[in-house]
């Protein structure tokens, strides 16, 4: 398996590409939720799904912004 690239969270993509991904809100959420099934986060996938997701979007939106990552909250 490859190693992901620090700072680079959305699936491989610029940090640029990233920060604009996750300034709008559905992408945010959407992209969230399937970072977190990728990486076999089953419970924080479902968690995100369910709602959660709009509330942890201003975290993700601003640990983005400040080192390239998004908040990995629960570990399963």
């Amino acid at each position: 398996m490859a190693k992901k690239a620090k700072g680079k969270d959305y699936f491989g993509l610029s940090r640029i590409a990233s920060i604009i991904l996750a300034i709008i809100p559905v992408t945010a959420w959407i992209l969230g939720f399937l970072t977190r099934l990728k990486d076999g986060k089953i419970v924080a996938a479902i968690i995100r799904l369910i709602g959660l997701g709009f509330i942890m979007w201003p975290v993700d939106l601003v640990l983005m912004i400040l080192n390239g990552r998004i908040l990995r909250l629960l570990p399963v």
